[in-house]
C-alpha cells in the first residue's frame, strides 16, 4: 500500500487552489457567509452559491474558469451536530468551477492527477471508488481512460444532480477506503460498500457535470452552455490526512476541544461519550457563530439572528453539561481565529468585536436559562402535585424553543424527580415549529433558467458618463425585444433592449440607480426614452427603451441624460461615503455596508451595528457630514489595480463586484473607496446633509435616510412650518419658546391626572365600603363578588389590596366596565391557597363570560374581555364554581 502523506488543513486547502490556478482557473475569496444581493439564501451554503449569477448566465465571468475555498453554513440538521463524525454547521468547501468551458474530458483526468499524483495528494489509487450515473457512459470511459479499475467503478441511480429549475445534470462521486478499521458495520454488511451507509468508505468530492436545463415545465432542455460545479468538504479530506476517525479529531477543531477541556471541571475529550458529544457541539457551534458575526450577523429571533442565537444557546447547555457554569465561548473566538488565519486573517482582526457580541449574549442567555430552569422545576412541582407522572410535550417544547433546554436536558431532570417527559407532544410541537420556520431558511437553493440572450454577445460599449452626459454618434450595436434579438424594433414591441457601442447612460450598480434620459435620431427627434440600463452578461450597458419612433441595428443616435436628476444622484453616491466613514469613526470599525440604494431625492445607507444608535451618536454622525461638506473637500478618482488601491487603505465593500482594474474614489484625507459610481467634484456641491430616519431593519442591520441639497432645504422649511404651526397653536410669540410652553402644559396635565386619580381613588374607596359588605356564603368559602365603576384594572387592584388588609373574605370577584371593554379580577386569601384554591383557575373558568381571558398568581389574577354585558354572568359563574364540590 501506498503511503499516505501528513498533510494539514492549511496544506491541503492551498494545494487543491494552487493545482486548479496552474490549470488555468482564477482563484475566487471565500465570500460573506451573509449573501450579496440573493433574498433566495438565508445563508451561503455552497461553493456554487455565489457562482449563481455566472451559472444562469446573467454574468459573464472574466474567466469561465474558477476555483474557491468557500466557507458555507448549513442548518436543517443542527440536532445532528456532535453525535456523528461529520455533521458540521459550517464547513469549507473546496471547488472548482467551468462555465462553458471544459467538461468531461478535462476535469475527470485533472481529478485523477490532484487525487493520486505524488505532486499533489497522492492517494493510493486503490483506496479510491467512483461511482457514476448508469447512462453517463462518457463518464464511465473516461475514468477507465485515466485508470480506474473496473471493479473501482461503481453506477449508481442516485448519481444525478437536480435541485429544482436551472442547471442539472449527472455527477460522479468519489470515495476514499479508510479500511476495515474503520467500519461501523460488518464486512459483508450490505451497506458496506461505497455509497452505503458505513464509516469505512468516505465520500470526498462530488463532480457535477451540467449539462440540462431543468425548466419551469418540469422537462430537461440541453444548455446552450456545459458547466462543470464540483464540491470537496476540507473538513473530510483533512480528517483522512490526519488519520482522524471523525472530522472533529483534526486541526481544525482540536485546539477548541482543549481550550473547552481546560475550562470545564475536569473533563477530558475521548474519556466518556456523552461528553465527547458537548465537546463536538461547543467546537462546531463556536465556529459558526464567529464567522457568521464576522460577515455582519447577529443573534435574534428572526433569520439568521435565530440561527446564531440557537447554535449559541446550544453551545452553552453543552458547556453546563461539562461543568462550565460561566460564560465562556467567547473567550474560545481567538482560538477560532488562530486555526483559521491562513486563509481568513479577518476573523482575528475583528476577534474583539465578534468576544464582545457573543458575551453579551451569553450574559443575557445566563438569565434566561435560569428562567428555565426556573420555569422546569415549576412543572416538576406542579406534576408531582397532581399526581402526575409525566411533563406535557408542549412544555417540555417551550423549554427548549424559548430557553434552549434541549429535550435530553429537560429528560435527565425530570427522570431525577421519577418523572418522564410527552415525546410525542414534543416531537409535534416541534414539527409546527419547523413548518412555521421553513420561510425562514433558504426559499430556493435552484437557479434560474440558464439564457444565451447576450451571454454570446461581446462587442465593445463604452461608458462616458463620468465626463459626459450626452453622446452624439452613438451606434446601436446590440438589439432585442420579446426575449430575441432583432434588427430593428417599433415602439408597439416590447421588452426593448438596447446595447450602444457608446453610452453616457450608468448601468444600476452599487446601490446607485441608473441613469434616464432620451435617444433621439439625425433629425433632432426623439425616438424613445431610457427607463433603465443594467449591465447584460459581458458588462455592456444594456438599456431598456421605451419607443416613440422605430429604432434600428447600425443606426446612429443622440443619447441625452436626465441632467438634473444624475447631479442629484451624484450628490446622494459622494455622501453615502462620507456617511460610511462618519459611521465608522463615531460607532467604530466593526460597522460595515449591509446595502444602499443611491436615488435622486433620498438615500438609503443600511450597516451592521450591534444595538442601538443614539440619538448622541447619531447628531454626531450628521455633524461629522456636514462637517466634510463645509470644508469643500475635493473629491478625487483614479483607476488602478486591487492591490495599489489597497496600499492606498481603500475600502471593499463587496468583493466579487470588482474586476483586476478597480476605480477608487477618494475624498481628501477622510475617506477612500471602490467604487464604480458617479460623484461630485467637490464636497460643497452636496450644500447639506440631513438625517431623515434611522432605525433596525433585521437582526443587526440598522438603516439611515437622509437627503442633500435643496431635499435636505425642503425637509428643513416642512419641519419649521410644522413648529411655526405648533407656536401658533400653543400661542407662542416665538418659535424658541415652544420648548418652555411644552413644558407648562406637561406640568399642568401632571396637576390634572392627580386630581383626576385621587377622586377616583375617592370614588373607589366610597363604592368599597358597599361592595364589602355583601358577603356569600360557598362550600369553599366566603365570597365577595360585585361589578364596581372605577377606572379600570389598576383601581380594582386598589381594592383588592383594600380587601386583603381588612380580612373580609376569602374570595374577591370584581368586575368592571370601560370603553366597550371588560375587567375582572379574582383575589384569594392566602389560608385558601394553601388549600389548593387558585385564582389563575377561577379567572379561567368565568373569563369566558366576557369573552376574554386571564391568568395570574394564585393569589391574583386577572382577565380582560369585549363584552361588558358578560360581567353579571362572570360573578354568577365565580359563585358556581365555588359552589362545585370538585
Amino acid at each position: 500500500m501506498k503511503k499516505l502523506k501528513q498533510l494539514d488543513s492549511v496544506q491541503v486547502r492551498r494545494m487543491y487552489l494552487d493545482f486548479f490556478q496552474q490549470h488555468g482557473h482564477k482563484v475566487m475569496p471565500s465570500q460573506s457567509l451573509v449573501p450579496v444581493n440573493d433574498p433566495t439564501l438565508l445563508w451561503i451554503n455552497s461553493g456554487v452559491a455565489t457562482m449563481k449569477k455566472y451559472f444562469d448566465g446573467k454574468v459573464v465571468p472574466d474567466n469561465p474558469r474558477m476555483t474557491s475555498s468557500q466557507k458555507s453554513i448549513r442548518t436543517n440538521d443542527i440536532e445532528n451536530v456532535g453525535k456523528t463524525a461529520r455533521h458540521h454547521t459550517m464547513f469549507e468547501m473546496l471547488g472548482n468551477f467551468s462555465v462553458g468551458d471544459y467538461f468531461k474530458n478535462e476535469v475527470i483526468p485533472w481529478a485523477w492527477e490532484l487525487l493520486t499524483s505524488d505532486d499533489w495528494f497522492g492517494f493510493d489509487p486503490a483506496r479510491l471508488y467512483i461511482t457514476y450515473y448508469p447512462k453517463d457512459h462518457d463518464a464511465y470511459n473516461k475514468w477507465r481512460e485515466v485508470g480506474v479499475a473496473e471493479d473501482h467503478l461503481i453506477a449508481d441511480e442516485d448519481n444525478f444532480w437536480d435541485i429544482g429549475q436551472g442547471p442539472s445534470g449527472p455527477d460522479t462521486e468519489v470515495f476514499y477506503d479508510r479500511g476495515q478499521e474503520f467500519n461501523n458495520l460488518a464486512e459483508d454488511d450490505p451497506e458496506s460498500y461505497p455509497g452505503g451507509e458505513n464509516e469505512r468508505y468516505l465520500e470526498i468530492w462530488n463532480i457535477v457535470f451540467s449539462q440540462f436545463n431543468h425548466t419551469p415545465e418540469n422537462t430537461y432542455e440541453p444548455l446552450p452552455h456545459k458547466n462543470i460545479d464540483t464540491g470537496m468538504g476540507l473538513e473530510r479530506v483533512v480528517s483522512i490526512f490526519e488519520n482522524a476517525p471523525t472530522n472533529f479529531e483534526t486541526d481544525l477543531f482540536m485546539p477548541i476541544i482543549k481550550q473547552v477541556a481546560a475550562l470545564s471541571a475536569g473533563k477530558q475529550y475521548g474519556a466518556d461519550k456523552a461528553d465527547d458529544v458537548q465537546f463536538k457541539i461547543i467546537a462546531d457551534h463556536i465556529r459558526t457563530i464567529t464567522f457568521a458575526i464576522g460577515d455582519g450577523a447577529l443573534p435574534s429571533n428572526m433569520g439568521r439572528g435565530y440561527v446564531i442565537r440557537r447554535l449559541l444557546r446550544r453551545a452553552v447547555v453543552a458547556g453546563k453539561k461539562l461543568g462550565i457554569d460561566e460564560p465562556f465561548l467567547a473567550q474560545l473566538v481567538p482560538t477560532v481565529g488562530k486555526i483559521m488565519e491562513d486563509y481568513y486573517p479577518e476573523v482575528l482582526q475583528n476577534a474583539d468585536y465578534i468576544a464582545s457580541v457573543i458575551k453579551s449574549e451569553e450574559d443575557r442567555f445566563s438569565a434566561t436559562l435560569n428562567g428555565g430552569l426556573n420555569l422546569l422545576n415549576s412543572v416538576i412541582a406542579d406534576a408531582k402535585q397532581n399526581g402526575s407522572n409525566q411533563i406535557d410535550g408542549r412544555t417540555a417544547f417551550k423549554l427548549y424553543d424559548t430557553y434552549g433546554f434541549p429535550i435530553e436536558l429537560t429528560k435527565e431532570y425530570a427522570a431525577d424527580e421519577g418523572l418522564t417527559v410527552d415525546q410525542k407532544g414534543f416531537e409535534a410541537a416541534m414539527t409546527e415549529q419547523q413548518n412555521r420556520a421553513r420561510n425562514a431558511r433558504d426559499m430556493d437553493n435552484g437557479m434560474g433558467v440558464q439564457t444565451d440572450l447576450w451571454t454570446d454577445f461581446k462587442e465593445d460599449s463604452k461608458y462616458v458618463g463620468y465626463t459626459d452626459l450626452t453622446v452624439d454618434d452613438a451606434k446601436v450595436i446590440g438589439l432585442a425585444h420579446d426575449g430575441q434579438q432583432a434588427d430593428s424594433a417599433a415602439s408597439s414591441d416590447q421588452n426593448i433592449e438596447v446595447i450602444f457601442d457608446t453610452t453616457p447612460f450608468y448601468a444600476e450598480m452599487g446601490g446607485q440607480v441608473a441613469d434616464t434620459g432620451d435617444i433621439i435620431d439625425n433629425y433632432g427627434e426623439k425616438v424613445g426614452r431610457v427607463v433603465d440600463v443594467q449591465h447584460a452578461p459581458n458588462q455592456q450597458n444594456l438599456h431598456r427603451v421605451e419607443l416613440t419612433s422605430p429604432i434600428k441595428k447600425g443606426a446612429r443616435y443622440k443619447l441625452v441624460v436626465d441632467r438634473a436628476r444624475h447631479l442629484k444622484i451624484e450628490k446622494n453616491h459622494t455622501a453615502t461615503h462620507l456617511l460610511d466613514q462618519a459611521l465608522r469613526n463615531v460607532l467604530g470599525g466593526h460597522t460595515q455596508q449591509a446595502g444602499s440604494l443611491v436615488e435622486a431625492h433620498y438615500l438609503r445607507f443600511d450597516f451592521n451595528h450591534f444595538g442601538q444608535v443614539t440619538a448622541k451618536d447619531l447628531a454626531a454622525v450628521e455633524a461629522m457630514v456636514n462637517e466634510q461638506i463645509f470644508k469643500e473637500i475635493p473629491v478625487t478618482t483614479v483607476e488602478t489595480d486591487i492591490d495599489s488601491a489597497k496600499e492606498m487603505g481603500a475600502i471593499a465593500l463587496f468583493s466579487d463586484k470588482y474586476g483586476d482594474k478597480v476605480r477608487v474614489v477618494k475624498i481628501g484625507d477622510y475617506n477612500t473607496e471602490f467604487c464604480g459610481g458617479d460623484h461630485v467634484k467637490n464636497t460643497n456641491e452636496l450644500g447639506l446633509f440631513k438625517i431623515v430616519s434611522e432605525g433596525g431593519v433585521g437582526a443587526g442591520v440598522r438603516r439611515i435616510e437622509a437627503v442633500t441639497s435643496s431635499d435636505a432645504y425642503d425637509f428643513l422649511q416642512k419641519r419649521n412650518a410644522m413648529l411655526e404651526e405648533v407656536a401658533g397653536d400653543l400661542k407662542a410669540a416665538q418659535i424658541k419658546e415652544v420648548p418652555h410652553q411644552v413644558a407648562n402644559l406637561q406640568e399642568e396635565l401632571k396637576q390634572a391626572n392627580k386630581q383626576v386619580e385621587a377622586l377616583q381613588a375617592k370614588i373607589a374607596a366610597q363604592q368599597a365600603n358597599n361592595v364589602f359588605d355583601d358577603v356569600q356564603e360557598t362550600k369553599k368559602g366566603k365570597l365577595i363578588a360585585a361589578e364596581v365603576k372605577v377606572a379600570g384594572m389598576g383601581q380594582l387592584r386598589q381594592l383588592a389590596d383594600s380587601w386583603r388588609a381588612k380580612g373580609l373574605s376569602d374570595v374577591l370577584v370584581l368586575g368592571t366596565a370601560n370603553d366597550g371593554k371588560a375587567n375582572l379580577l379574582v383575589a384569594v386569601s392566602d389560608e385558601k391557597v394553601k388549600a389548593g384554591l387558585k385564582a389563575g383557575d377561577l379567572i379561567k373558568a368565568i373569563a369566558s363570560a366576557i369573552k376574554g381571558g386571564g391568568g395570574g398568581r394564585p393569589n391574583l389574577a386577572q382577565a380582560g374581555g369585549k363584552d361588558p354585558a358578560g360581567i353579571p354572568a362572570a360573578l354568577k359563574l365565580a359563585k358556581e364554581y365555588l359552589d362545585n364540590e370538585n
